[in-house]
């Protein structure tokens, strides 16, 4: 409706199109445009600022659907601080795992990597008075997975 401009003096039904107001807008084409309030923000931090929130959109959309974390609902402020620290951590872990398997050129995506390494498994066995504890056997793969995150293989 910018772009038209209505006769309302018109017997009937009349418009045309406002070829000031459409030829400004067509300078903005395919562009997008970050304003800001902040002064002494320079342009390069502002676009900058506005990539980071993307990221942490990302962020949150991982939350919730890679990590599986659902609103929970808290009444005691102890307990609201408690689940926004664990979220947190939570996702400070996946992003580590995404930035140390990219940089050993693994094709791994977080979600595979931790798919996979949960298929380990701690057994423990009680046969009378022994007990015995073991490991599942690890794949090629799993322990490729340990040596791109640089952690221990399981013992």
């Amino acid at each position: 409706t910018r772009f038209l401009k209505a006769d309302y003096a018109a017997d009937r039904f009349s418009w045309s199109v406002d070829e000031e107001t459409l030829a400004e807008a067509e300078l903005f084409d395919g562009k997008l445009a970050l304003l800001t309030n902040a002064v002494d923000l320079k342009a390069a931090d502002a676009v900058a600022r506005y990539k980071s929130l993307a990221d942490i959109e990302r962020g949150f959309r991982v939350l919730k659907s890679d990590i599986e974390i659902a609103p929970v609902h808290h009444r005691l402020p102890d307990r609201i601080r408690a689940h926004a620290l664990i979220c947190f951590l939570a996702l400070v872990l996946y992003r580590v795992i995404r930035m140390r398997l990219k940089a050993k050129g693994h094709s791994a995506s977080p979600r595979t990597a931790l798919d996979l390494l949960a298929r380990i498994q701690k057994h423990t066995a009680h046969a009378g008075a022994r007990t015995l504890h073991g490991i599942s056997r690890t794949t090629p793969e799993q322990l490729e997975l340990f040596d791109a995150l640089s952690l221990p293989k399981p013992a």
